[in-house]
């Protein structure tokens, strides 16, 4: 059995145990503790923390999230970080609300409902919670699915809320040699089990916030969107709410009549579609679409853009391109909330 350990994290004065056989953010999450985090792999910096007392040690993580200096200096991205003795960690990143009020993280066999193609390139998986009978999760918020076959995992956010616990649906994108998107096509069937863990994720509106919402997505970043525009609908919240869709051309939208339909519930909501190949920027159906890249359209439509919250999600050169954006215009980070996801994470 692995040596235990304990952790004790300032500001917030929360202290937990930890073994040498697992990662710090892992063993928060076993134990009901949502630290900030991101892409979960190292790759991005989202939690990032610095080391006030202890040893700790990094494996397998990238320099960009974290470089030499910051290591020297006493940073650690947690979910890399292993602690060989007690540590005392400060906490750079933090909601004080979701710390000790997260869901659970839950291990759950899933049947496959249905799969449906939206454009050439995503598709609609739906899944049944089969044990246990339900997945609690909060919208916006992704989870891992086990390749079938195999011990790997890729994360998706789900596209619906808890107002369907029968169906968790997830818009997966397929890429060329994508291991589990490609099983979409050939190798996933209606019937077949996938085990599912989750949920993970800080994509999520927050409780007595008022500004106006920015929601940015393209492509398979359109699931947690959904997500958030579907429980808004449901809660009846009156936030304003502008949406920004960025695609290649008019086959590579969907789900419009059903955006279209919720924004009529919503306050002063308002959605473009975003099209970079289209040289024509005609209506498609109801929808008035513009011409380029999602974030030129975002420039130039949302002059008081750091006057909202604006929420990312999509391919990384998209998120990296609108945090760039947001940046220039003065947007505060703690009024900016995304999930970054690697490469291997859309498979």
């Amino acid at each position: 059995m692995a040596d235990k350990h304990v952790i004790n994290f300032e500001p917030v004065d929360i202290e937990m145990e930890v073994g040498e056989d697992e990662y710090i953010l892992d063993a928060a999450f076993r134990q009901g503790i949502h630290l900030m985090h991101g892409c979960r792999e190292g790759r991005c910096s989202a939690c990032k923390s610095f080391v006030l007392d202890g040893d700790i040690q990094m494996e397998n993580y990238s320099t960009f999230a974290c470089n030499e200096a910051e290591v020297d200096e006493g940073h650690v991205l947690l979910c890399r970080a292993t602690a060989y003795s007690d540590c005392t960690i400060e906490l750079l990143n933090f909601d004080e609300d979701e710390l000790l009020g997260g869901v659970p993280i839950q291990d759950v066999r899933t049947r496959v409902v249905a799969i449906e193609s939206m454009t050439k390139d995503i598709v609609s998986l739906q899944l049944q919670p089969v044990e246990p009978a339900t997945f609690e999760f909060k919208p916006g918020q992704y989870c891992d699915l086990t390749i079938p076959g195999t011990e790997e995992h890729r994360s998706f956010s789900m596209a619906t809320t808890q107002m369907t616990p029968d169906r968790v649906e997830f818009l997966i994108k397929k890429y060329p040699g994508g291991k589990f998107a490609g099983l979409l096509d050939d190798g996933i069937s209606v019937g077949d089990e996938i085990a599912l863990t989750g949920p993970y994720g800080s994509f999520t509106l927050k409780d007595g916030h008022v500004l106006p919402i920015v929601l940015i997505g393209g492509g398979a970043g359109m699931a947690p969107v959904l997500s958030l525009l579907r429980h808004m609908s449901e809660t009846g919240n009156t936030r304003p709410v502008h949406f920004y869709y960025g695609a290649r051309t008019p086959q590579d939208l969907f789900y419009l009549d059903e955006i279209l339909e919720l924004g009529q519930g919503l306050t002063d909501f308002t959605f473009v579609a975003c099209l970079s190949e289209s040289m024509d920027p005609a209506p498609v159906g109801s929808i008035v679409v513009e011409d380029g890249n999602v974030t030129d359209v975002v420039s130039r439509r949302e002059p008081d853009i750091s006057k909202t919250e604006v929420y990312l999600c999509g391919p990384p050169p998209m998120v990296d391109a609108a945090l760039a954006l947001l940046d220039a215009n003065g947007a505060p980070h703690d009024q900016v909330f995304y999930d970054k996801f690697t490469s291997p994470a859309f498979e």
